[in-house]
């Protein structure tokens, strides 16, 4: 994968590497950041080293894209993850993000967010971008929503009845050219 770095106003968004194992094991081992995201508490270094390899960094190698490490420029601290995904079970691309609670409702996620759509489309030949929320999380489907996610389905992911259902969202290709 290029040498690529995303700015925002507020945010640098870049692929991982090993260097951020002991930042991505701060959020991914907080119950909160976890609390909706479907995934398991990752609780030692030999984990989150190998999400990152065996996951973020294979997917940069397979698909071109993934999930970018996000710093906050204020303190230059890894704040947690936004980006894309290949989903090869149902053929789809997720947009999936989480942060560090002190983080949260400052519209991080919506400026990331937007970022990384305007990457996602501007730089793969994606037609479609998909977007999984828990009912219950309803500040992730503002999220997408002001992106101009349009609700698709309420669903359990397949494989996965026992979790419950998910709300499904999707972003055309179509429909993101006309904002």
């Amino acid at each position: 994968m290029e040498k690529l770095v995303i700015e925002t106003d507020r945010l640098i968004l870049r692929p991982f590497t090993m260097d951020d194992a002991a930042a991505v094991l701060e959020f991914s081992s907080n119950p909160k950041v976890q609390k909706y995201t479907g995934d398991v508490l990752r609780t030692t270094l030999a984990e989150v080293e190998h999400v990152i390899t065996n996951v973020w960094l294979s997917d940069y190698t397979k698909y071109g894209y993934g999930r970018f490490a996000v710093i906050h420029k204020a303190d230059n601290k890894l704040i947690g993850f936004n980006g894309i995904k290949y989903l090869a079970d149902i053929n789809e691309t997720d947009l999936g993000y989480r942060f560090l609670p002190e983080y949260w409702s400052k519209g991080l996620a919506t400026e990331s967010s937007k970022a990384i759509v305007d990457y996602a489309f501007s730089n793969h030949k994606l037609d479609k971008l998909i977007g999984f929320v828990m009912p219950e999380n309803q500040a992730s489907a503002v999220v997408l929503k002001k992106l101009d996610f349009e609700f698709s389905k309420l669903a359990p992911y397949p494989g996965e009845d026992e979790e419950g259902d998910l709300e499904w969202y999707y972003l055309t290709r179509a429909t993101y050219e006309k904002q």
